[in-house]
């Protein structure tokens, strides 16, 4: 994205983002798209709903749901990173675990990792679940028998990528994630969470990396464009499995620069706390969560944004768009009335 362009991008998101945080009480009218009024979408293009609220808590969380869970149904899977052992901006268990009793047939769904950590095999993962608190409803490690591929349409690379073979047991997939930077991906949003946290740990993860040879140096691992471009056929591989059956909820507290696969290491969050964003669009709703990233003041969201770019994660989107994922157009609708 060239200067002139970012900057008008960043003007916009001001403005979305200071009709959000201060509008009065029962402020509930739809904000205009940035992106949109930035030029990054065609004036005329479908508009998705992305609901919001700046209350990070379970009774929002839940009613953030409640206006998204229309294609939930059956066996459904609660997709969430669950961090590596006493990392610190994992999302809070009490609030998992009241959305979590509220969704029928629900179970937390992982993978495990392609790095040597806290969750590189089953057993050392099924340790940091316990140590981590995710012990209140059943954890299933998608990839703990094998694995499945699932094609990819009209794909930008890949045309499969192999998945934990426990993702063809459920029916539906609700998308929680812990929005925050990431190392090689810049940020991480519901995208990334279906496109690394789906795919299993030996095969699938290697795919979308694009690396041979995992013991290579991670400076050498294909990075910034070609990355994101196979994150996005990943996840477009669960999109088109779940079809319709699926809705995208990121919460956007603790934004570290790092991942949550840091665990300790991970740096402090230097930007503040936004709220919860949910739509039935992966694009709508990262694009959102990243334009609310962008209208906080310079000096508050330098940090983040430097890592976005730096890793050239904004590729993410467009790259959801070139692939028909959704729409970079949205309606941001407040649910505070205070």
């Amino acid at each position: 994205m060239d200067s002139s362009k970012r900057q008008t991008l960043r003007a916009a998101c001001c403005c979305a983002a200071a009709g959000m945080f201060t509008g009065g009480a029962g402020a509930a009218a739809a904000v205009s798209s940035a992106a949109a009024r930035a030029g990054d979408t065609s004036a005329d293009q479908a508009r998705s709903k992305v609901f919001f609220s700046r209350h990070i808590d379970a009774v929002r969380l839940k009613a953030l749901y409640d206006l998204v869970k229309g294609g939930i149904s059956g066996r459904v899977a609660l997709k969430l990173h669950t961090g590596e052992r006493g990392g610190p901006n994992i999302l809070p268990r009490d609030m998992v675990k009241a959305l979590q009793a509220g969704i029928p047939q629900s179970t937390i769904v992982e993978t495990n990792t392609l790095y040597m950590g806290d969750r590189y095999t089953t057993e050392d993962h099924r340790r940091t679940l316990e140590v981590n608190g995710w012990t209140f409803c059943p954890v299933d490690i998608l990839d703990e028998e094998g694995t499945v591929s699932l094609p990819v349409k009209n794909c930008l690379h890949l045309k499969e990528v192999s998945m934990g073979s426990h993702i063809v047991n459920y029916d539906s997939m609700v998308v929680l994630t812990h929005f925050k930077g990431h190392a090689m991906g810049g940020f991480g949003g519901s995208m990334k969470n279906i496109a690394i946290g789906c795919a299993d740990g030996r095969i699938g993860k290697q795919q979308v990396h694009g690396v041979s040879d995992v013991n290579l140096p991670w400076n050498e691992w294909p990075a910034k464009e070609r990355l994101m471009e196979n994150m996005a056929d990943s996840a477009k591989a669960v999109v088109d499995y779940f079809g319709g059956r699926m809705c995208f909820i990121n919460v956007m507290r603790r934004m570290s620069v790092d991942c949550d696969c840091a665990g300790l290491r991970a740096a402090e969050p230097t930007i503040g706390d936004i709220g919860i964003v949910a739509s039935t669009d992966i694009l709508a709703v990262d694009q959102a969560s990243v334009d609310l990233v962008y209208g906080r003041p310079e000096g508050e969201r330098h940090d983040l944004v430097e890592r976005i770019e730096s890793r050239h994660g904004l590729r993410q989107l467009s790259a959801m768009e070139e692939l028909g994922m959704g729409s970079r157009a949205y309606d941001l609708i407040s649910i505070d009335r205070d």
